[in-house]
């Protein structure tokens, strides 16, 4: 009976010999102690095949399992003992720190701010000539060399707007498809005097034309002196850098009004006369300008009223009242912003200058309100200076808007006596 328990499977007796040699000399052991000798050491031997492929780990490791990949570096995994060897013959950097690549980087970076901060914008080829027998400068837009690329193509649309300031007479040339060294050879006349060219400057803006959203500016050039080169009697030939700039820098034109406050009613008079030399805003070389006043209390904008809108021109002639009902107590609270806007019949109203009048405005604007409180019933007419666009945005960020925010409670009523 005993000796039948002792002979199970071949496979079995087989595993057991090799695992536990028994001396033939040694009396035979007992079945049930072989059974429990051979579930012991197949329990211990399959351990011992787990842990050659996976350590056993508890359920509240899983999840760091499941990161260590993303978190691990490549150089820190055990790769077990056949490539000890090759990792010591062949070190890695992954994972020590190496001053050398940072200092190099940062070179890299100080390089990449210096090239920031002065921009390669290109060069323009243009001619000069005066022409006597007509009376007027012959600017000729030759060529464009070496172009930044504002399409995602790698490439512009480039063209060229011309000043000959402080006159606002525009012109441009014809749009270049995917270049950045476009030939032009454009001519163009302005009218003038050759006594003025003297007060004159010629102010050129390179564009990058798109059809669905604003042009972006490349940059520009100003030629402060005409005669810098030649006396113009021969067609001159010039090559200037394009400067960085992201709006143009010509002047905007100036606005004319009056203002005159009566004490008695609370009625402050703003009368807009006219505005001159404005910035042409559309293609024709003109613009559509209108005059829009908002009255400011506290950072708010309490009212709005607009001009009549004057139909191709830059200086526009309107003798147009607007009027506010401000109580004598509430003018230390108040101020007046004024825009001349450009109409555009498709599209939104684009904004050619802005100014601002009250007792928190700066500079002239300034001087132009406490005069009129000075002298009540009277009107004061001053000629501004139009600011850019700019000036507005900076402005908007100090006030309030009237639109998000809600109404600003009206101006107080004077005291009854």
């Amino acid at each position: 009976m005993a000796t039948e328990k002792v002979k199970d499977p071949a496979g079995s007796i087989g595993f057991l010999e090799a695992a536990v040699k028994i001396s033939h000399t040694s009396p035979d052991i007992p079945a049930d102690v072989q059974l429990s000798m051979r579930e012991h050491f197949l329990r211990r031997t399959q351990r011992m095949q787990r842990q050659t492929t996976e350590p056993a780990s508890s359920t509240r490791h899983n999840s760091f399992k499941r990161h260590l990949p993303r978190q691990m570096q490549v150089g820190s995994l055990d790769l077990g003992n056949d490539y000890v060897v090759e990792k010591e013959q062949k070190p890695t950097g992954i994972g020590r720190i190496q001053p050398e690549l940072y200092q190099q980087k940062g070179l890299e970076s100080e390089d990449s701010s210096k090239k920031g901060s002065s921009k390669n914008c290109g060069r323009i080829n243009f001619s000069l000539k005066y022409d006597y027998e007509n009376e007027a400068l012959l600017v000729n837009i030759l060529r464009a060399e070496d172009l930044p690329a504002k399409d995602l193509c790698g490439t512009s649309d480039p063209y060229v707007k011309i000043y000959l300031l402080p006159d606002r007479k525009k012109f441009q040339t014809r749009v270049h498809r995917k270049t950045l060294n476009p030939t032009f050879d454009e001519s163009f006349q302005f009218p003038v005097p050759y006594d003025d060219l003297a007060a004159r400057k010629l102010h050129m803006s390179v564009f990058d034309f798109d059809r669905f959203s604003r042009h972006d500016m490349i940059g520009e050039v100003v030629l402060e002196n005409l005669f810098e080169m030649s006396d113009l009697s021969r067609e001159t030939n010039i090559w200037r850098d394009i400067q960085y700039a992201t709006s143009e820098s010509v002047d905007l034109g100036e606005i004319m009004f009056s203002l005159c406050y009566l004490p008695t009613a609370g009625r402050l008079t703003l009368t807009v006369i006219k505005c001159r030399n404005l910035k042409a805003m559309d293609i024709t070389g003109y613009s559509d300008p209108y005059v829009k006043v908002s009255l400011i209390c506290d950072g708010r904008r309490l009212k709005k009223k607009k001009t009549s809108i004057k139909k191709n021109t830059l200086n526009p002639t309107y003798n147009e009242a607007i009027i506010f009902d401000i109580p004598p107590d509430s003018m230390d609270h108040v101020s007046l912003h004024i825009s001349v806007m450009d109409y555009d019949l498709v599209g939104h109203n684009e904004i050619i200058g802005v100014m601002m009048v009250g007792c928190h405005a700066e500079g002239l604007g300034r001087d132009h309100w406490n005069e009129m409180l000075a002298y009540p019933r009277k009107p004061i007419a001053h000629w501004p200076l139009l600011e850019s666009k700019k000036s507005e945005k900076e402005w908007k960020a100090r006030t309030a808007s009237f639109d998000s925010q809600g109404s600003c409670p009206s101006p107080r009523p004077p005291a009854s006596p």
